[in-house]
Formats: structure tokens, C-alpha cells, sequence
């Protein structure tokens, strides 16, 4: 009797111990993740003695003034081209609507610098679209004619915004559909038009997703080093870059991205401050969807064609131009060997950063359940806030968190062995890896967790009461439970990764190229065509994330 009683006190302790593990394995990754930023800050005051008077009065007015302008109007842009495609889809019946809900999606497989790259080839002076104009209107060159410059800011806020606004049209979308038929009837009866329903009821309750998606689209405005670059827009983020690169400043690339970081913390109480009132928006799920209006033929061509803009502008046309230029380039030289030597480098890196970016999020998002409570609440978002900073931020403190690990173990290993150790991390891709990981937690450990939660408690217990182990319950219930949520946040990850500039670019170890940073290279020279292919694999590769979600839309 007393063995029996004993037996499940005893279970329990091992359970304990072994949640106990789990989370301080939690609380190492958050760990590891706050390292870059604390070492980012320490480099910042350390190397402040004159510096800060000297970035005020040279670099940081510049830069500071581009990047806020820069942001208020790729925020604007995407608010609108967001907004007004969600309710188009959702508040109107018309023909090609189905087609217009997935195709919307599409700018999402566009990198912002590819964008860029791909419009300074269209509409160059001697390009095609200007030669058509001319063609057309009857000019014989560019001295008597030519299409204002997009290498300004109001160019790059419109390539931008076209780019970056599926962030605002997805949540958008999506709270539209789930908003009630019984508010939209109610003003209907009381004479208001479709156009006031908008204005009045259908936006005030849309301003949480509207504000989650401007802040994602802010972000990654924030992160873009080749687009603003490429059109003459001198960020914080392109500061930072020439700063450590041109001129070989630590200290300053580390008191720039100090500041841009302040930004972000700006950008995300922004955020939060929008959505403080946010349970308003989304009581009205449990009523009955509204039904988009039937409209007339000629109305739903108007629609259609409207709808199209956005589309045809952040994906068809850049789209077409790539593989026109890559067929070109492949029917001139054929496959170069580079572009073989790329694509490895690309795959094999982006897939290791994956498998450790998965597997990290799968630990913080099991803890999160096996643990519920304040402090696996705070590893889990402790672990995921490098999401929301910007690649260059990350890469600065990776780069001196890591190459002063390098300098400590080589001079240790010279005075105890005699042999130099050289870049272990920095010359290995590791602190790539850790960058990419770093910056990508928040997918896997958030897809994780949503997959998580899909699964009733009530397994848990069974598998418990059968005498499984946390592990054990983990690999037998909730790991083949959850692959589909794994595979989604493995994708995401995984083209994430590949289309990564900002990062790959501070970090890559000596005579390495991806995709990405030969793009960069190629386009900074000029040389367009010669990155056409590398751009349209890319954009291909970056589809896949496109199709997922536009199957879960579907599905939803």
C-alpha cells in the first residue's frame, strides 16, 4: 500500500525536475538572445567619448530625417493600399474577386531590394518602358524626353509601400470577415452607403489590424539596406552599413544602430498603444459573417482592374522582368558555375539556420506549456523580440559579441597551446547562423505555439497518467500532433533566411556570396543583368510562404 501511494509522489518529482529542465533551457536562449543587444549597447557607451557629437553633427540628422520621413510614408501607403484592397475583397462581389484575395499576397515573394533592382532596370532612361513612352509620343532620345528619376524618396516610398502592404491587407482582411452582419445591417437600415459603412463602422473597428500591420511594414522598411540604398536614401540602416564597412567605425555603427533600435521600441509602444482597445474588434466573431454586396458587371470590371494595381506593381511587372533578363542571361553564358557555388552557399545555410531556428522555437513554445506562468511567459517573449529588430542591429552585436569571443579564445590559445585559432565563429558562418536565428525565433517559436495550443490539455494529463515523461510526452503526443504548424514555421523560416540581406551581408565570412549578396553586389555596380537569375530564384523561392498562405486563407 505504501508503495502505491508513494509511486505517483514520486512521478510527479520527476516530472518537476524534468519541467525544471526545460525551462532553464528556456531562460539560455533567452540569454543567448539578449547578448547581441547588450553587447550592441556596451560597444555604444564605451566607444562615446566624442563620437556622439560627431554622429550628431555629420551622420545622424541625415539619417535620422530620411528614415522618419521614410517611414511616415511607406506607413501611409501601405494604411491605404492595405486597407482598401481588404475591404474591396471582402465588402464587394465581382468577377475575378476569388482570384484578387490570393493575388493580393504575391508582392510578399519580392524582397524590397529586388524591387528596387528590378525598377532602376525598367525605367531607365534608355529601358524599355521609356522607350515606348518616346516611341509613342514621337521623341527620338532621352534629352528631349524622359520619366522623372525614381532615385528619390517619394520613388522609394512607392516602391516600398507597394511591396510591404500584404502586411496590413492579410490581418485587415481577415478581421473584415470575421466582423458582424448584424452592425453592417444595422446602419444599412438607418440609410448609411456602403462608402459610410466604411468610414464609420467597418474602419474604427479595423484600426488593431491595421495598426499590427503598419508596424510589421515599418519594420521591415527599417531592415531594407538595398532598396534604399539602390534609390539614394540615406537610412540609419544604410549608416550603419557604410559606417562598419567604408570606413571600419564599430563604436559608431553601434551608436547608429543603438538609435535605430530606439525606433523599434517606439514603433512597437505604437503599436500597443493602438491596440489597447482591441477586444472591441473582435467580439464579433461568434455573429454572423456579413455578405460581400453583388455589384453590376461594369462596376466589378472597375473593381477588378483597380484591385489589379497593387498586384500588378509589387509582383507581375517585376516578375516578367526577371525572368525576361535571367532567360536573356541564360541563353548568352548558360549556368555559371557562381550561380552553382550561390545557390549551395544559400540553401545549405538558410537550412542549417532552420533546423536551429526550429528547434530552439519548439523548446520555447513547449515550455510555454509544460510551465505555464510569469516566467516562461517572460523567456518567450524575451527569446522572440529579435523579430522585431532590424538585421543590421542584430548583426552589429553579433559581430562584436562573436569576434570578441574569437580575439579571447585565439590569444588563450597562443599562450597555453602556441597555436592560433584564428575566426572560429566569424570565419565559420557561425555567427550567421546566430544571426539568422536570432532574428528569425519569433516565426518558429510563435508558429510552434499556436500549434501547441490546438491540442487539448487533456493529452497531456493521459500521457502523464500513463507514466510518460515531459520528453516523452513531447515526442509521442505532441511532435507528430503539430507537424503541420512545424512545417509552416520551418518554411517561413527557411525563405526568410534566403532573402535575408541586411545580416548576411555584415557577416558573411571572407569570398562568400548567396543569392542575396550577389544581388546586392551586381546591382551597387550597375550590372543588372548579371544578377537577373540569382534575383528570380529568389522570388521563386520566396513564393512557396506566398502559397501557404494563401491556401490558409482559403481554408479559413
Amino acid at each position: 500500500m505504501d508503495a502505491r501511494l508513494t509511486t505517483p509522489l514520486t512521478t510527479n518529482r520527476r516530472h518537476s525536475r524534468s519541467g525544471s529542465g526545460w525551462i532553464v533551457s528556456a531562460a539560455i536562449i533567452a540569454v543567448l538572445v539578449l547578448l547581441p543587444v547588450f553587447a550592441l549597447a556596451l560597444q555604444a557607451i564605451q566607444g562615446s567619448a566624442g563620437l556622439w557629437s560627431h554622429l550628431l553633427v555629420t551622420t545622424l540628422p541625415t539619417a535620422l530625417a530620411d528614415t522618419l520621413i521614410l517611414l511616415c510614408g511607406v506607413g501611409l501607403l501601405v494604411a491605404i493600399l492595405g486597407t482598401g484592397a481588404a475591404w474591396l475583397v471582402t465588402a464587394y462581389d465581382f468577377p475575378g474577386r476569388r482570384i484578387l484575395e490570393w493575388a493580393l499576397i504575391l508582392p510578399l515573394a519580392v524582397p524590397t531590394y529586388i524591387i528596387a533592382y528590378a525598377y532602376l532596370d525598367i525605367l531607365h532612361p534608355i529601358g524599355v518602358v521609356q522607350g515606348a513612352i518616346r516611341w509613342l509620343f514621337g521623341y527620338s532620345s532621352p534629352r528631349e524626353f524622359r520619366v522623372p528619376d525614381i532615385r528619390n524618396m517619394t520613388g522609394c516610398i512607392i516602391l516600398l509601400g507597394f511591396v510591404l502592404y500584404p502586411y496590413v491587407y492579410i490581418p485587415t482582411r481577415a478581421l473584415f470577415l470575421m466582423q458582424s452582419s448584424s452592425l453592417i445591417e444595422a446602419a444599412r437600415t438607418l440609410g448609411v452607403s456602403r462608402r459610410h459603412i466604411f468610414w464609420r463602422v467597418a474602419l474604427p473597428l479595423a484600426r488593431p489590424a491595421i495598426a499590427v500591420g503598419v508596424s510589421l511594414a515599418l519594420m521591415e522598411a527599417l531592415n531594407d539596406i538595398g532598396a534604399s540604398e539602390f534609390l539614394g536614401i540615406r537610412t540609419l540602416t544604410v549608416s550603419i552599413y557604410t559606417t562598419w564597412i567604408t570606413r571600419a567605425d564599430l563604436p559608431g555603427a553601434s551608436q547608429i544602430a543603438l538609435s535605430l533600435l530606439f525606433i523599434v521600441v517606439a514603433l512597437v509602444a505604437m503599436e500597443r498603444w493602438a491596440r489597447r482597445e482591441q477586444r472591441y474588434s473582435i467580439s464579433a466573431q461568434r455573429s454572423r459573417i456579413s455578405e460581400p454586396l453583388k455589384v453590376t458587371s461594369r462596376q466589378g470590371l472597375i473593381f477588378f482592374c483597380i484591385g489589379s494595381i497593387p498586384v500588378l506593381i509589387g509582383f507581375v511587372f517585376p516578375a516578367i522582368y526577371l525572368a525576361t533578363e535571367a532567360w536573356r542571361r541564360f541563353q548568352f553564358a548558360g549556368l555559371s558555375p557562381r550561380f552553382l557555388i550561390e545557390a549551395a552557399n544559400t540553401v545549405v545555410f538558410a537550412f542549417t539556420a532552420t533546423i536551429v531556428t526550429v528547434g530552439l522555437g519548439v523548446l520555447l513554445a513547449y515550455v510555454a506549456r509544460l510551465r505555464p506562468g510569469p516566467a516562461s511567459a517572460w523567456f518567450f517573449r524575451l527569446a522572440t523580440i529579435g523579430y522585431a529588430a532590424p538585421g543590421t542591429v542584430i548583426a552589429i552585436g553579433v559581430l562584436i559579441l562573436l569576434a570578441g569571443l574569437d580575439q579571447f579564445i585565439n590569444r588563450n590559445a597562443i599562450a597555453w597551446f602556441g597555436v592560433s585559432t584564428g575566426l572560429l565563429f566569424m570565419g565559420s558562418g557561425a555567427a550567421l547562423i546566430y544571426a539568422y536565428a536570432t532574428r528569425f525565433l519569433a516565426i518558429s517559436a510563435g508558429g510552434m505555439d499556436a500549434g501547441l495550443t490546438r491540442i487539448p490539455l487533456s493529452f497531456d494529463h493521459a500521457s502523464r497518467t500513463l507514466g510518460q515523461s515531459a520528453s516523452g510526452t513531447f515526442r509521442h503526443v505532441h511532435l507528430p500532433l503539430s507537424k503541420a504548424a512545424l512545417t509552416a514555421a520551418a518554411l517561413l523560416v527557411f525563405v526568410d533566411c534566403v532573402k535575408e540581406l541586411p545580416a548576411t551581408l555584415l557577416l558573411r565570412p571572407l569570398n562568400f556570396e548567396t543569392f542575396a549578396t550577389h544581388l546586392y553586389g551586381e546591382a551597387a555596380r550597375g550590372t543588372y543583368e548579371e544578377a537577373s537569375i540569382a534575383a528570380l530564384a529568389i522570388v521563386v523561392i520566396g513564393i512557396l510562404p506566398v502559397i501557404l498562405l494563401s491556401k490558409i486563407g482559403r481554408r479559413a
